[in-house]
């Protein structure tokens, strides 16, 4: 920033416009791939049947082709393994490697399994899915069962004469695995509508006609105690994709959105279900692979479908209900590293890349949608690069399918970005609980991108990042609970930096701390050191906070740096930890700060005068007398006005210019967006060139100076789709018409009006909430009709709409 511009006029600005030893290779945590900044690197790439959450519907038995049924589309990857027979034992192995590691996955896991594991599995088997992913809440699970009258008639102990006697489940007294018509019924309510929304792998099974393990080699054995579930007839018994475990990820998808809080748990949960199928020699790893990938695609089309909106809404409401409740009872999932272990080598089961290991991640159209409660705070394009930059490696088998579905790690995306690829700006409102208010990045981000933080919320950084962009505390809080958290770029807090190690936390480069902001250091040890190898620029409040049983050393460093910007110091100083603080003070050397006691009130001639705020050299005796110092200075009121600008744009529209003046003197303007995907500003000139679709707050700082107060102005704009062009309808038969339009640049979908009326009266009007661009309309009965289109794109829960098209007449 250039404190000597003086910004006393308007801002001028021109328009221009388990068993196995398993590895697992993800995109950014272990493996970098190669990424695109550019927005097409995160576009979704259409597959032969069309993008799942448009036709995920067509999953039934009349379409029986890759082409047709998205559901054996997705796993079409398969037939580079395996070609399907005409029977259930005449299939074609194309790839022996896979297929001799598949099978030994499953003798060794089959082989080695304990007592433990034989009951997880036997109950994994004959409880209903649903009811068996319930664990996954932890702590709330016991309560979840009982506010949703959850039932099951298989109990804990596994009865004597199990391996003769096939026992059903029988779920509750009314033969449901749980009520919809109870205290958490929101919930039970999704996973039934996720479960049944064209979710059956049959068509899949039918189509592959691929043998479960133990029809492969007897090797395999089934644990005795399943053995009355085997079923007599190989011919309708296919292994894969196995449907146990695409069911128990469509229950923990379901429950993860209600209850993001939960999230990892019950996607280890739902792997722990689909482990268990190769436990109990049901199936093989391959089959618990395609069970995955396909229940991934179908909940996100479920998610994305405009019909399950209040369902969605519902549940959420309930599962906040839920976390009101006392915890009880144990967490089986409450370990994260062994929970991402497991999740992650399950993945892929170590089976060898046989692909081409460097193809560029690919995101599924609507994948955004599983992440939409978890990372609430970020926009759809920041959680499409969220699962970009934390995918698999491509190479796998089974997983390399051309929507992206099989390479997602959404436990990895659940904890935010695993790389900034572009600059990435996070704006929280804590006033909104939950993750809006708090949330955590576990993932080791690298990349060149920023991280820029807006909002009342607090983010921690917990990963060893290397991301090079930069780091700018806007508003709220960063806290660091690693010592590379920061990453390896400059840091500038303007509002709270925290930090929680044990050890050196490191900027790499330079800090610059602003007028009003906070530094919060936690100091246990003597090398508990805020390492800057910069350049630091001090300001604000330094807050010293010393640990519990952690008694200071004579001359504690707190801060070291390179050098010290203009000798700046900070305005406040807190100490706070120690019975003898008012004793303490921080002194200022060439290499750092240090905690010492405080000093006498009469020095040595030339020493440094320690202080709480700033120190003082206490000149040498000179005979004439002591000057006195001058009066402190009170700061005026900066004020910052904006030229008046229209607060609703639309995607396309040229860049254009913030105006705005401040009345303080020798005070610096610069702006910042909290959304750079919806718009980027010029940090200077206030220049705003717009992105994408969405709300984007534009900040406007005021620097202050010796005369004038820091100001802070904001303003929020929102941007909406183009206009719908190209509007067609053409009537197909006497009830039917079809209507197609060009799709609208960063659209999340289209609101469809058909009318009776011209003038589009509500009572003779259907509105229709589409995600694609044509619409076959049925069931009509009048000669003439109606139609206008418009786009629209979700912020939150709110759509943000274009202006309607031109409206159509068809008769």
């Amino acid at each position: 920033m250039n404190q000597n511009k003086r910004l006393t006029k308007k801002v001028q600005c021109a328009l221009t416009t388990s068993a196995v030893t398993l590895s697992i290779a993800l995109t950014s945590l272990f493996n970098p791939i190669s990424v695109k900044a550019e927005e097409s690197a995160i576009a979704p790439k259409e597959a032969s049947y069309g993008y799942y959450v448009d036709v995920y519907k067509n999953n039934d038995k009349a379409n029986m082709t890759p082409d047709s049924n998205p559901s054996i589309g997705v796993l079409q990857e398969f037939l580079k393994l395996y070609t399907p027979g005409d029977s259930w034992d005449n299939g074609v192995v194309l790839n022996e490697q896979i297929q001799k590691e598949n099978m030994d996955k499953s003798i060794a896991i089959t082989s080695n399994r304990t007592e433990e594991q034989k009951k997880a599995a036997y109950l994994d088997d004959r409880r209903h899915q649903s009811y068996s992913i319930i664990s996954g809440l932890g702590e709330y699970a016991e309560e979840f069962r009982r506010g949703s009258k959850a039932g099951t008639t298989i109990p804990d102990t596994i009865p004597d004469d199990a391996t003769s006697v096939l026992y059903n489940d029988g779920s509750n007294e009314n033969g449901n695995w749980a009520e919809v018509d109870s205290t958490y019924g929101g919930m039970v309510n999704l996973v039934n509508t996720i479960r049944n929304s064209a979710a059956s792998t049959s068509s899949a099974k039918a189509f592959y006609k691929y043998r479960r393990p133990f029809r492969w080699t007897d090797q395999v054995q089934i644990e005795d105690i399943l053995m009355p579930a085997k079923k007599s007839d190989p011919s309708n018994d296919g292994g894969f994709p196995s449907g146990h475990t695409n069911a128990a990820y469509l229950t923990a998808f379901a429950l993860a959105y209600a209850a993001p809080e939960k999230y990892d748990e019950l996607l280890t949960r739902a792997s722990e279900l689909g482990n268990n199928r190769i436990v109990g020699g049901m199936h093989s790893s391959l089959d618990v692979m395609g069970g995955r990938v396909m229940a991934t695609a179908i909940a996100a089309s479920a998610l994305n479908d405009p019909a399950n909106e209040s369902v969605k809404e519902e549940a959420v409401k309930a599962a906040e209900k839920l976390f009101t409740t006392t915890p009880s009872g144990t967490n089986d999932y409450a370990d994260y590293q062994a929970n991402k272990k497991k999740y992650e080598e399950r993945l892929t089961y170590g089976f060898s890349q046989i692909g081409d290991k460097t193809k560029p991640m690919v995101v599924p159209k609507g994948a955004e949608a599983l992440l939409e409660t978890r990372l609430p705070y970020l926009d759809e394009t920041q959680r499409r690069y969220v699962l970009y930059t934390t995918g698999l490696e491509s190479g796998y088998p089974v997983l390399d399918d051309t929507e992206g579905w099989g390479r997602l790690n959404l436990f990895a995306a659940s904890n935010g970005y695993g790389s900034f690829v572009t600059d990435v700006s996070v704006n929280m409102d804590a006033s909104k609980g939950g993750f809006n208010a708090a949330d955590n990045w576990k993932n080791d981000i690298d990349g060149t991108g920023s991280l820029t933080k807006e909002g009342s919320g607090t983010l921690t950084l917990s990963g060893k990042n290397s991301f090079s962009g930069g780091t700018d505390i806007n508003s709220g809080t960063i806290e660091v609970t690693n010592e590379s958290g920061l990453g390896n770029g400059s840091v500038t807090n303007g509002s709270i930096l925290k930090e929680e190690v044990n050890g050196n936390v490191a900027i790499k480069k330079d800090y610059k701390q602003q007028d009003g902001s906070n530094l919060k250091l936690s100091v246990a040890s003597q090398n508990d050191i805020l390492t800057i190898s910069g350049s630091a620029s001090l300001n604000g409040t330094l807050t010293i906070q010393f640990e519990k049983g952690y008694t200071p050393s004579a001359n504690q460093k707190v801060i070291a740096y390179a050098n010290r910007t203009n000798l700046s110091t900070f305005d406040n100083v807190k100490i706070e930890g120690l019975s003898n603080a008012g004793n303490k003070e921080i002194v200022y050397e060439t290499d750092g700060v240090y905690v010492r006691e405080k000093q006498a009130a009469t020095t040595q001639p030339g020493t440094t005068q320690p202080g709480t705020t700033q120190p003082t050299q206490t000149p040498a005796p000179t005979g004439q007398p002591t000057q006195t110092p001058a009066p402190s200075v009170t700061k005026k009121k900066q004020t910052i006005k904006v030229s008046k600008v229209s607060l609703k744009k639309t995607y396309g529209d040229k860049a254009f210019c913030i105006n705005a003046k401040t009345n303080g003197k020798d005070t610096t303007l610069t702006y910042s967006s909290n959304k750079k995907s919806v718009a980027t500003v010029d940090k200077k000139t206030g220049k705003v060139t717009i992105k994408g679709c969405g709300k984007v707050t534009i900040t406007i700082v005021a620097s202050t100076n010796a005369n004038y107060q820091k100001a802070v102005k904001k303003v929020t704009f929102t941007v909406v789709p183009k206009k719908v062009s190209g509007l067609k309808v053409r009537r197909l038969n006497a009830k039917s018409i079809k209507i197609t339009y060009q799709k609208a640049k960063k659209a999340t979908g289209y609101e469809v009006k058909v009318s009776t009326s011209k003038n589009f009266a509500k009572k003779n009007t259907k509105t229709i909430y589409l995600s694609s661009n044509r619409r076959v309309q049925k069931g009509l009965k009048n000669k003439t009709y109606y139609v206008k289109v418009r786009a629209y794109k979700k912020d939150g829960k709110h759509r943000l709409y274009s202006a309607s098209s031109k409206v159509v007449k068809v008769k």
